[in-house]
């Protein structure tokens, strides 16, 4: 039986299944063609591990018994380990698996293998059966097939305006003089996930991979997000100078490789024409490190895995990150955990408010020029969703078809998850096209292709509860208008005194008319948690919140159960009231979808360190007995809150994992002398307290 494998379209493996053993005709990279069979062997299963992070030779292994399952048709089955249920009678999709193999069957066989990431789709599929998957829409956008070789033209080193070198490698299709250029520039080491940029190189590109400055083989200070601004136009005017270019450049990646594309754009440099921003991190203060004036302990995993010249992922993983979270001062974590200081982070801590040293680096703030081209694709649950959410504002007036934004129930890795911690996203949650866009996109905006990119819906988002595709026009889709959820107290809030320590409030359509308030006493000394794993690096996964709600120190406020599907579709602002007997104070604030049951599953969260409640340029300290608000911008959500769930938003005053806890002195996050706070939460007509919210109409 003869199967294929493709990656982005492409065909890299003609694989022979024999009774006893597999056989293999493998691309080969540098001429195009593919080479002669041989025995798919370890070498060969690595090769495309390497493109599609699954196991093709395991696959195989376990088909009999996949088919063995299969042929019995159950809703769920499960091997190995493994677990499987069915999708519409058509496929088995694996659960619980960051990069799940999607068996399609038919009478009981299995005749395709579907395996998404975040940009990509590898497909291996029965000789024959290609017309039956995505490979047909491939097959529209290059009919001829063409796959260029890869020519590699060396290491070249690219001067910056300031005399640094930055290491770039250079990749060239195999025929051809000149080529619009893939330009990709990271932190992370330039060989680090190459096979997956050959596809460019394949499709006709030059693909240039840039270590940013002070990374791997470039030299200068590693300072993350200072200097990409002006670096990144440097390298786009070198680009452009190269005897191989043709002028015009698009960047990818995702991430700290997101954010040098915005970066770049920042600079108004005219040989820029488009943008895949995948996961895009934002600016210092909105995203991390620093969102919402606070200190994002939860990146430290990443501070961690760059600490050194060249990348360390193996420093993420640490035992003991409750004892290293707890080290004071913050810059002594690396000393004691590393046995080395590191820089960065010393030099972050030096600038306690948004200074010149962060604005620097704020693509959001410093963009000039006019639009380039972007694809946005991000996820509600991606950990740097705030930085996608200052592109969504940046484009939002560009002109129709500059901008296409795909917004997924996906974490920070993106399209790769069909459960997040254990909460399912649906059947529909993964897609097998994300590649087809992002080339399409180059094609029209690098080499002027009519393929009609720039028509379609320039908004793709998934709504959770519905668990359906959706598609708009702008962000938030026109289809939505403002509602507001006014927090009430408890029942017995008159027998309480107006004032219950850590009530259980309700939220609701209907303004108050009475005041009332609401208080708990946070210790810093014995923070809530924000349910993550460190070592995981994904700060933002959904979790079960209903233990932690129970806490002394979390207000929580409810709506009655819902008696019709209501949706949301945006972002929140939660706008509150509040007084403190200190002079600062952080607020954490969550919305969640309780189901029948009480389960408390986390949508949406902000943070804000109250003496940023009136910016972030200057410190604005509280005064006791005086009443302040306070807006917390939270993270993007689509959700349908289905009959008989209802919504709920908790407020605290910390979230270990996630921030640094505030000291509730002047001296903030990053001190030894902590006190306790009573924060208060005012609410009625003269202080009304709310959600904000944009729901969809019917």
């Amino acid at each position: 039986m003869n199967w294929n494998f493709y990656f982005s379209g492409i065909l890299y493996a003609k694989i022979r299944e024999e009774t006893e053993a597999l056989t293999a005709r493998i691309l080969d990279i540098e001429t195009g063609n593919l080479g002669e069979e041989r025995p798919f062997g370890e070498k060969e299963n690595v090769f495309l591990q390497k493109l599609c992070s699954r196991s093709i030779a395991g696959f195989f292994e376990k088909k009999a018994a996949y088919e063995e399952k299969i042929a019995q048709e159950p809703e769920v089955f499960t091997l190995d380990g493994e677990r499987f249920t069915n999708r519409r009678s058509e496929s088995y999709i694996q659960r619980d698996k960051k990069f799940p193999m999607d068996l399609f069957y038919e009478n009981g066989k299995i005749w395709a293998v579907l395996m998404s990431g975040r940009d990509y789709t590898g497909i291996l599929v029965k000789e024959g059966m290609e017309e039956n998957t995505v490979l047909k829409i491939w097959d529209e956008v290059y009919p001829d097939r063409q796959c260029f070789g890869v020519r590699f033209l060396g290491t070249e080193f690219v001067k910056t305006r300031d005399g640094e070198m930055l290491a770039s490698d250079v990749y060239l299709p195999s025929e051809g003089q000149r080529f619009p250029t893939v330009l990709i520039r990271t932190p992370y080491g330039k060989s680090r996930g190459l096979e997956g940029y050959y596809r460019f190189v394949q499709r006709g590109y030059a693909v240039v991979i840039q270590d940013v400055r002070g990374r791997e083989d470039s030299t200068g200070e590693w300072m993350p997000q200072y200097y990409e601004i002006e670096d990144g136009d440097d390298a786009l005017n070198w680009i452009a100078a190269q005897s191989w270019s043709d002028g015009s450049v698009g960047m990818t990646g995702g991430s700290y490789l997101g954010y040098v594309q915005w970066a770049a754009a920042a600079s108004g440099n005219p040989h820029l024409k488009a943008m895949l921003s995948s996961v895009c991190a934002g600016s210092a203060f909105v995203d991390l490190p620093r969102r919402g004036g606070c200190f994002d302990s939860g990146m430290l995993a990443w501070c961690f895995a760059v600490s050194e010249q060249r990348m360390r992922p193996d420093l993420m993983e640490q035992e003991n990150w409750d004892e290293i979270l707890d080290i004071r001062p913050i810059e002594d974590i690396p000393k004691k955990a590393l046995g080395r200081e590191l820089p960065f982070l010393t030099e972050w801590l030096r600038h306690k408010d948004m200074d010149e040293f962060w604005k620097k680096g704020n693509w959001h703030l410093n963009y000039k020029g006019g639009p380039v081209p972007a694809l946005i694709m991000s996820g509600w649950f991606d950990d740097n969703g705030m930085g996608t959410s200052e592109a969504l504002e940046l484009v939002k007036d560009w002109p129709e078809g500059t901008w296409k934004a795909v917004l997924g129930p996906w974490k920070h890795s993106g399209n790769a998850d069909y459960d997040l911690h254990g909460i399912h996203m649906g059947p529909d949650a993964l897609r097998y096209d994300m590649d087809i866009l992002c080339m399409k996109w180059l094609e029209h905006f690098l080499k002027g292709i009519e393929n009609g990119i720039e028509r379609t819906p320039a908004l793709e988002y998934y709504t959770l509860g519905d668990n359906t595709w959706k598609n708009g026009q702008c962000w938030p889709p026109a289809n939505t208008e403002e509602a507001i959820l006014y927090l009430n107290g408890a029942e017995d809030d008159s027998a309480a005194g107006n004032g219950a320590a850590c009530g259980q409030g309700s939220l609701s359509f209907r303004a108050p008319e009475t005041g009332g308030r609401d208080s708990y006493f946070y210790d810093p000394g014995n923070p809530s948690v924000h349910i993550i794993d460190m070592s995981e690096n994904e700060l933002e996964v959904p979790e079960d919140y209903t233990v932690i709600e129970r806490r002394e120190d979390m207000l929580s406020y409810t709506t009655e159960p819902f008696k019709e599907p209501f949706t949301i579709t945006g972002e929140l602002a939660v706008k509150l009231y509040v007084s403190c007997d200190c002079p600062d104070t952080d607020f954490m604030v969550r919305i969640t979808d309780v189901d029948e049951t009480g389960r408390s599953i986390k949508l949406a969260d902000g943070v804000l360190c109250a003496k940023y409640r009136n910016g972030f340029e200057q410190a604005e300290y509280l005064k006791p007995d005086q009443i302040y608000p306070v807006t917390i911008r939270t993270t993007k959500i689509s959700n349908t809150f289905l009959p008989g769930h209802s919504l709920r938003l908790t407020v605290t005053s910390s979230g270990k994992n996630f921030i640094f806890p505030n000291s509730n002195t002047e001296d903030g996050f990053d001190s030894t002398r902590m006190e306790k706070a009573h924060v208060t939460v005012h609410r009625g007509a003269q202080t009304p307290s709310a959600a904000v919210m944009m729901r969809e109409k019917d």
